[in-house]
């Protein structure tokens, strides 16, 4: 992995927040405004109606009743926009099916940061309904900050600490440079994390050895002068992924987590359930919003 490059600062600007009304949309709302603020990004809201059947469309905690209308979605997120007024936003109400019509969205208006919200399904309901959120950030081609429902109230410009998981994939690679930006853009201290997760690899390698060059691999990653502008960190720990990644995050207390997404493969759907993602299990347990990276 070829470390990130402290001069390609990372710039959002404009920033896509999927709203489906439930529970978790005012809290994505609120980092989405905060990021949309610190940036000076455009702030879209995006809700997209399945006239034929909303379950299928947003399973997650939906409160609305069959029959919202266009009309009825603009009046709530004009609504739950309004305060927002230091902030260039739109508002988009859009028919069809959700991820077609997001990708549309996203390359009309040149989306580089999707914000949703979600429940964090987990068990018997994660296998029967999968989760949509898992799908957005496997599938849209730009970055997507998730908001799980452990995820505290953001406050103003609060990112001082960034925990970013690698497990040295071309997708951890993707997420790299996201991290360090951040880092830098924030001032605010960065930890690299790898876990190792396969006891079998002791049998092959020694544990020094192995955590060696584990933390080798995780100093190549960071720009030469990049502890100038940063307080960081480098952790190899050894156990289940998910729970290791979340369990340092609240250990360093960070307020965003960065993650490398495979995308879906194989049947439709498949990578929605069990057994379930190390990403959707992070999402679901972290105690702060999570930034995945597709390559």
């Amino acid at each position: 992995m070829q470390p990130a490059d402290a001069r390609a600062r990372i710039r959002f600007r404009n920033i896509l927040l999927c709203a489906d009304f439930s529970a978790l949309t005012d809290l994505a709302l609120a980092y989405a405004a905060d990021l949309a603020r610190h940036f000076g990004a455009k702030l879209y809201a995006l809700h997209v109606r399945n006239p034929d059947d909303y379950v299928i469309v947003f399973p997650e905690g939906r409160s609305i009743p069959p029959g919202f209308t266009v009309e009825q979605a603009r009046e709530k997120l004009n609504s739950l926009l309004g305060p927002l007024f230091d902030i260039d936003r739109e508002v988009l109400v859009e028919e069809g099916e959700l991820l077609p019509t997001m990708g549309a969205v996203i390359e009309k208006n040149a989306i580089d940061l999707v914000v949703v919200g979600t429940r964090g399904r987990t068990g018997l309901a994660k296998l029967v309904l999968g989760s949509w959120a898992e799908k957005i950030f496997r599938r849209v081609p730009c970055p997507v900050l998730t908001v799980g429902p452990h995820s505290a109230h953001p406050r103003t410009d609060t990112i001082r600490q960034i925990l970013f998981a690698t497990d040295f994939t071309p997708e951890s690679a993707a997420a790299a440079p996201y991290a360090v930006s951040l880092a830098q853009e924030y001032q605010a201290a960065l930890t690299l994390l790898h876990v190792i997760v396969d006891p079998a690899t002791y049998d092959l390698v020694q544990p020094e050895e192995l955590r060696a060059s584990s933390e080798r691999l995780l100093h190549e990653l960071v720009p030469s002068g990049a502890e100038l502008w940063s307080d960081i960190h480098f952790e190899v720990r050894q156990g289940q992924a998910a729970e290791t990644i979340v369990n340092v995050a609240e250990e360093k207390k960070a307020n965003l987590i960065v993650l490398g997404a495979r995308r879906l493969s194989g049947l439709p759907g498949a990578a929605t359930h069990l057994p379930m993602p190390t990403a959707h299990k992070v999402v679901s347990g972290a105690a702060c919003p999570v930034l995945t990276v597709r390559t």
